[in-house]
């Protein structure tokens, strides 16, 4: 019992020591389950035996002893299909083997996710204008869905953030950056129906032009690292004008699949911007220095700090700048004048020309390089890695084509599950090594480790059917309970060799040990997985653990019944037990 108790909390050790972010979720996990165990194996070797001597103190003695207890009807049924599968042990073994073998191409069928959408009933929407649109600009559009909203009996608190994003309220969410073009509101709604019934509307009234003039995007919250676009690709390279080449093209190819929706760049349109070039002949003439010039034309259009006032604990600039409007319309900057050093009105006509070009407002790096990330959302139906990875070959004509020096790579939630996954497979061999070691003190046999071994990914025969018929993902969670299954298999396939052994020493030669020792333990190992089972089905309506409650109740259901059949066949093939006839009185035997 404490062997399969500690191989059982090893099983949970990647969830506990994992070096990531999504481990932060998870990682109370480990510990307490880890104290619940080890607490429930404490209490059975002590407190219940304790127990079982105070309210159970005188029972009948049973006719026949010991063994008249296996000598039920149901017990004599199951006992005969153990004989059954020791007699046919090696279709039973390639039967179990084909259906793991299936299981493992069934993995291609169920959905691949990375953490699920968050159950708080919040809705964001980012509006996102041209680069270098003002914030009054951004306002009105605001005003607009703001106006929408308030009509809409689902929009129980609306909440408005011009020109930036949210403070984080939330684990999972990233402010936006200061952005004049930019705005974030939050819609509070009563519930998960109501949330979803404002959604469809308003990307409804969206699509029929509510607001045009802006990119606007609703989503809801996702578990997990943050992640603003489920989907990501990081173009990079050494040039810009190559760099936005490429990711233009991305993009092109992203915008034909009809998977996608609202495919953009992070660095946005390039944006017009002024540049005065200044005269150098003409100025000298004037008996003005450049210098000179920027400031006067520094103090026309932006303002220029001539002193400062205390505000509480701050020093506040006061700013000197010319009166009206007119310093927000570029047409009317070649109609301002400035002042020579003798008094002279200079018309800034006369000492420059205004050029317009197009610039990226925003520049972003990784590692140094210009990276420029093309991002998209995706049917509501679909999960992220199945669109990236369809992306992915639709890329591969342009990657395959890229230039020395320049890539492109995934990023997003499947660049997250990667590190989360490469997080887990750090820990991995430790808990195999510490797996081993308990189980090698506790068989003393290598046959015997290789045969615990050997049961422990049986549940993904039951994983696989369960996340199809209930049409769960496959996500990081799903897999902590995939590797958490193979602690709970091995405990089950210990407490069966251990009675083997037993029987043998008491006295009962192969076979009948065999047969005997998964028919004593039977009752406790599917009680065991069935009180297992039971205690998973409340988590089933989790948002976040739902994936692992199916994982675990479908492997610990189906692995448990495949282990009481395939361990009799498994372990007669191993040490080429035969079934003998006629039977054997079975002696007082100790189960611990």
């Amino acid at each position: 019992m404490l062997a399969g108790t500690l191989v059982t909390i090893i099983g949970l050790m990647p969830i506990g020591f994992a070096r990531s972010l999504p481990g932060e979720y998870v990682r109370n996990l480990f510990w307490v389950v880890c104290i619940a165990l080890l607490t429930s194996w404490i209490v059975a070797v002590t407190f219940t035996p304790y127990l079982g001597v105070k309210l159970l103190p005188d029972i009948k003695p049973i006719e026949g002893g010991y063994a008249a207890i296996y000598e039920t009807r149901n017990y004599k049924r199951f006992r005969r299909l153990i004989v059954a599968a020791v007699k046919y042990k090696y279709a039973v073994a390639g039967t179990v083997v084909a259906l793991f073998v299936t299981a493992v191409f069934g993995m291609g069928l169920v959905e691949q996710q990375f953490f699920p959408n968050s159950d708080r009933t919040e809705l964001l929407i980012d509006v996102t204008l041209p680069q270098g649109s003002s914030i009054e600009t951004t306002g009105a559009s605001v005003k607009k869905l703001e106006d929408w909203l308030h009509k809409q009996p689902e929009a129980a608190i609306v909440t408005s953030y011009t020109g930036g994003g949210a403070p984080r309220f939330f684990l999972a969410y990233n402010p936006e950056l200061p952005n004049p073009g930019f705005a974030k509101l939050v819609i509070s709604t009563p519930n998960a129906h109501a949330q979803e019934l404002l959604l469809t509307k308003l990307r409804q009234s969206l699509a029929a032009g509510l607001v045009q003039e802006a990119r606007v995007r609703a989503s809801r919250f996702v578990f997990g690292p943050y992640s603003p676009w489920p989907v990501a690709f990081r173009v990079s390279g050494p040039d810009l004008a190559r760099v936005r080449a490429i990711a233009d093209q991305v993009l092109a190819k992203m915008r034909t699949d009809p998977h996608t929706r609202q495919a953009n760049e992070d660095w946005g349109e390039r944006a017009p911007t002024m540049h005065f070039v200044l005269d150098q002949d003409r100025l000298h003439l004037m008996g003005l220095t450049p210098s000179e010039a920027g400031e006067q034309i520094q103090f026309l259009l932006t303002g220029v700090p001539v002193t400062q006032v205390r505000e509480d604990i701050r020093a506040v600039d006061i700013v000197a700048r010319t009166l009206g409007t007119s310093r927000f319309n570029p047409n009317e900057l070649m109609n301002m004048t400035l002042t020579s050093r003798d008094g002279r009105a200079v018309p800034i006509a006369q000492v420059g020309t205004a050029v317009v070009r197009e610039e990226d407002p925003i520049l972003k790096r990784r590692d140094r390089l210009p990276t420029i990330t093309v991002q998209c959302d995706i049917d509501d139906a679909l999960q992220p890695p199945a669109v990236t990875m369809e992306l992915a070959k639709l890329f591969k004509p342009i990657t395959d084509q890229l230039p020395a020096g320049y890539s492109v790579e995934i990023g997003a939630s499947v660049e997250e599950a990667a590190k989360a996954n490469t997080a887990l497979a750090a820990v991995i061999p430790i808990m195999i090594v510490c797996m081993l070691v308990v189980i090698i003190f506790q068989v003393r046999s290598l046959s015997a480790l290789a045969m615990t071994v050997l049961t422990s990914p049986l549940g993904l025969v039951g994983v696989v059917p369960i996340l199809l018929i209930f049409h769960q993902p496959f996500g990081f969670d799903a897999i902590l309970g995939l590797i958490a299954l193979a602690g709970i298999l091995m405990r089950n396939t210990l407490i069966l060799i251990g009675q083997i052994k037993t029987n043998r020493d008491d006295g009962l030669d192969s076979f009948h040990a065999l047969v005997e020792a998964t028919v004593q333990r039977s009752r406790p190992v599917v009680l065991t997985a069935l009180a297992a089972v039971l205690a998973f089905i409340p988590l089933t309506f989790s948002a976040f653990w739902g994936s692992l409650a199916y994982t675990l109740i479908g492997g610990t259901a189906v692995g448990t019944l495949l282990t009481l059949i395939f361990l009799p066949a498994l372990y007669s093939i191993w040490f080429r037990v035969k079934p003998t006839r006629g039977g054997q009185h079975i002696p007082e035997i100790h189960i611990a």
